[in-house]
């Protein structure tokens, strides 16, 4: 079994490839759940939602998030009724989010919560929340304070961050699904996201990275060198102390990946860096990367 860790886009797009190279029942993903937040009364889990509907067959993949042919009337009719929504989501999204939202204030977890619905979605891959405990992740601007998700969909022109605080009730805690994962995993995955949006809060969770010191850990770059990073997706690197590069990556990987991979077309020099093709943006690049993956994972197994 692989299991990833994911959160945003990047790691997604490889499971699609890496769905071409094993059963989906061989994968398990340990998705962020810093980025949820309650909408219109709805319990909306933007990671966890990606994956579930990647895995259902039913993903918007011109926009990595969504329901593919959703229809929006719900939203529109919002305003007409003197409501409102800063995020614009589809009805059949909004059923999902109703019925988890129900689940939650009916005392179910996260983690119970996402396995029905995966049942009910006929996903045969284990999805699972990184903890049952409610965390977000908050950012802190010269103009205040707002959800890490909130920060990244305004496209701040901007985005200078002064800090970045991850805050709820309790100290989050990796379930012990999340943990049985791991530990059963032939290797665990990195996918190529943001670490500080997406991986950092499931680094934060006790238990994993302990759990992860016992696994073959391997770790892919999101910044491939040969194009401009994204400002906001800069902002939140500077604001973990690293810039957005491969060496800023693996500054915050280094003590967790036994083999960091690069792109073939990266100028930064990391020591001892695997290089291949990272690119992911269509499903024969994200194939040809999940085989190369999996032959490294099979090296290492002998």
């Amino acid at each position: 079994m692989i299991t990833f860790l994911s959160g945003g886009t990047g790691t997604p797009r490889l499971i699609r490839g890496i769905r071409q190279v094993i059963y989906d029942h061989e994968i398990a993903v340990v998705a962020n759940t810093a980025d949820d937040l309650w909408i219109s009364g709805n319990h909306h889990a933007p990671d966890i939602e990606t994956l579930m509907f990647l895995f259902a067959g039913i993903l918007n993949t011109a926009t990595w998030q969504g329901i593919r042919g959703d229809t929006f009337s719900t939203h529109r009719f919002l305003k007409r009724v003197a409501g409102d929504e800063w995020l614009a989501i589809g009805d059949k999204v909004r059923a999902v989010q109703i019925a988890r939202g129900e689940m939650l204030r009916s005392g179910m977890t996260p983690t119970e919560a996402t396995r029905l619905q995966s049942t009910a979605l006929g996903i045969a891959a284990r999805i699972l929340p990184m903890t049952d405990t409610e965390i977000t992740t908050f950012v802190e601007t010269d103009t205040g304070i707002m959800g890490i998700f909130e920060y990244c969909r305004a496209g701040l022109e901007n985005p200078a961050i002064r800090r970045i605080v991850r805050a709820g009730e309790e100290e989050p805690v990796a379930t012990p699904e999340v943990l049985s994962a791991i530990e059963e995993s032939d290797a665990v995955i990195i996918g190529p996201d943001n670490p500080v949006r997406s991986i950092l809060p499931i680094f934060d969770c006790a238990g994993i990275r302990e759990a992860l010191q016992d696994r073959f850990v391997i770790a892919v770059s999101p910044f491939r060198g040969d194009t401009t990073p994204d400002p906001t997706e800069a902002a939140l690197m500077r604001a973990a102390g690293e810039e957005a590069t491969s060496a800023g990556i693996w500054h915050l990987y280094r003590e967790i990946a036994d083999v960091f991979v690069q792109d073939i077309r990266d100028p930064e020099v990391v020591e001892g860096s695997l290089r291949l093709e990272t690119r992911v943006w269509r499903d024969r690049n994200a194939e040809s990367l999940a085989w190369d993956l999996m032959a490294v994972i099979r090296h290492a197994r002998r």
